[in-house]
């Protein structure tokens, strides 16, 4: 079995970590946290657009610690909030917002939305920086559904509870993680990605 090289994911979130790491352990891709590398700091995220900033985290990490990274950027989009929290997600209420927080800014932003109005997409896009800081993949890919008025599930983190996919009439907070693996904006990402980066380390070896 080809020896792939171990890739640094550029987030400190662990719950993100998690999901990354499960997406790609079937082809036996390890995946180490950035806490890991005292000497990589935290990146600024002053993008204007997911892949500006997923781009960005994973060059300046690569650079700091001369491995294969990953950068990685998702969010929100809400229709009646003309896009917002968009970038904006992690830190919808301010810097150091909790989930709880953001959430609350939310519903509170849609209070006068009607349910049919509430339509939204996560979106995720990925880069792949080299241990030179150059980037070598990015993809991106997203997942429709609609905000719920109150939040349902105690899976995912972030704005999941009240993300519903209404094929489903589930939210991702209600959905089994294996079946979000299959389903959510990031597994999206992952599944264009995981081919061309497999690609990549065979052409290295």
């Amino acid at each position: 079995m080809i020896q792939y090289p171990v890739i640094v994911l550029a987030s400190r979130n662990q719950k993100k970590a998690g999901e990354i790491s499960e997406l790609l352990s079937p082809y036996h891709i390890s995946v180490q946290s950035v806490t890991q590398f005292p000497d990589a700091e935290e990146v600024v995220e002053d993008g204007n657009t997911f892949g500006e900033n997923a781009a960005k985290k994973a060059a300046e990490t690569a650079l700091a610690i001369s491995q294969w990274t990953i950068g990685e950027d998702s969010g929100l989009m809400i229709d009646a909030l003309n896009g917002a929290p968009g970038i904006y997600s992690a830190r919808f209420s301010g810097e150091d917002a909790t989930d709880e927080q953001n959430n609350a800014k939310m519903i509170q932003e849609l209070k006068n939305v009607s349910l049919e109005k509430r339509t939204a997409a996560y979106f995720c896009n990925v880069a792949l920086s080299n241990p030179r800081g150059e980037i070598c993949l990015q993809v991106e890919a997203s997942c429709r559904g609609r905000i719920t008025e109150s939040p349902r599930g105690q899976n995912g983190f972030g704005y999941d509870p009240y993300f519903e996919i209404v094929e489903l009439h589930k939210t991702f907070g209600e959905l089994a993680p294996i079946v979000k693996q299959h389903l959510s904006h990031r597994a999206r990402a992952f599944e264009r990605f995981i081919p061309q980066l497999v690609e990549l380390f065979e052409q290295q070896t």
